[in-house]
């Protein structure tokens, strides 16, 4: 399986570059596997293909403004992006400009509120570094730090918080689970009182999530690993809807890749800590999902080639060829698909 089996032609324009003013005023693609059906309408409609005992997961992680700007002591200046804590006050960073930031570098962030110190060079040419500073590291952070936003979004963003879930509670990822993007609390509110439960997963999305395909085999990609974990209670909402044959619907690809990584060949889940280094691509035989709400992907992405997995590779191409057609939105800011 070829890498460039899984592109298409997207134009630049197509590429949102800020949020809607509503979340779930986005669209919404769906597509029936079943009848291999393709119908647009707006996410909010997405409540009349959900039926009562129904389970959506969705990732509960939060964003951590994790783009610093500062000065070395030669007052050249210098951006840090946060991609994982180590231990304690040390971080793994992605560095700029890496060829002056060696051992021992000291930076200045906002006036010395924040210092640091790199400490060594790490695998791949990121950077142990250690923070220095008074106070909370995460209010500082809220302070001065900017959300990592993808590469391929070059406006600025005016808000912080619509690069986080309406529903995130955990500081840990470097890049926003962007299906969830779409709800909101009212839109929550009525899938609770129509009787749609809603579980939780915990995964901080890393970095490596914007990585691109570099082999030209499908099957020699390898996977960057992300942190994860899924509470008892969570696991008992899943089990009981799967006992009473209601579909469990993963709230994006990160969601999916916890579930998928947990179950067993039955299907069945355990309150789990660990990392993941799931890759799912075509022919892969899922253990627990029934569908998916998903942004659209890039061209050549594991993420495309996920939904791929799961919906067959020429409806899924088909879909995209639609969605350039009707203009859609495309990627973190963009618009959405239901898979059922």
């Amino acid at each position: 399986m070829k890498v460039t089996d899984f592109n298409y032609d997207l134009p630049e324009e197509l590429i949102a570059q800020t949020p809607l003013e509503k979340r779930d005023e986005s669209r919404l693609m769906v597509l029936n596997r079943k009848e291999k059906t393709i119908e647009h309408k707006t996410f909010k409609d997405i409540i009349e293909y959900l039926e009562p005992g129904d389970v959506l997961v969705r990732n509960n992680t939060k964003v951590l403004p994790a783009r610093l700007y500062g000065n070395k002591e030669t007052g050249a200046k210098v951006e840090f992006l946060l991609l994982n804590n180590i231990e304690g006050d040390i971080w793994e960073c992605i560095v700029r400009p890496g060829n002056k930031l060696h051992k021992g570098a000291k930076v200045n962030f906002k006036d010395g509120l924040l210092k640091a110190e790199i400490i060594d060079t790490m695998e791949g040419g990121t950077r142990k570094v250690k923070f220095i500073y008074d106070g909370i590291f995460n209010e500082i952070l809220d302070q001065i730090g900017l959300m990592p936003l993808p590469p391929y979004i070059h406006e600025e963003l005016k808000q912080k918080d619509r690069y986080q879930t309406v529903y995130a509670k955990y500081d840990g990822s470097a890049a926003a689970p962007t299906a969830g993007l779409h709800f909101t609390e009212e839109l929550l509110q009525k899938l609770s009182d129509k009787g749609i439960e809603i579980a939780n997963v915990t995964l901080h999305v890393g970095i490596g999530t914007f990585r691109p395909v570099k082999e030209e085999n499908v099957e020699e990609h390898h996977m960057h690993t992300e942190h994860f974990y899924i509470k008892q209670e969570d696991v008992d909402k899943i089990a009981k809807a799967k006992a009473s044959k209601h579909r469990v619907i993963a709230v994006g690809t990160t969601s999916c890749r916890v579930l998928e990584t947990v179950a067993d060949e039955d299907g069945n889940l355990r309150e789990t800590e660990a990392d993941t280094g799931i890759f799912i691509y075509p022919g892969y035989k899922f253990k627990i999902l029934d569908g998916l709400i998903t942004n659209f992907h890039l061209p050549q992405s594991t993420l495309l080639m996920l939904v791929s997995a799961l919906a067959g590779k020429d409806y899924i191409m088909k879909a995209y060829k639609e969605a350039v057609e009707q203009k859609y939105r495309f990627f973190s800011f963009g618009d959405a698909m239901l898979i059922i």
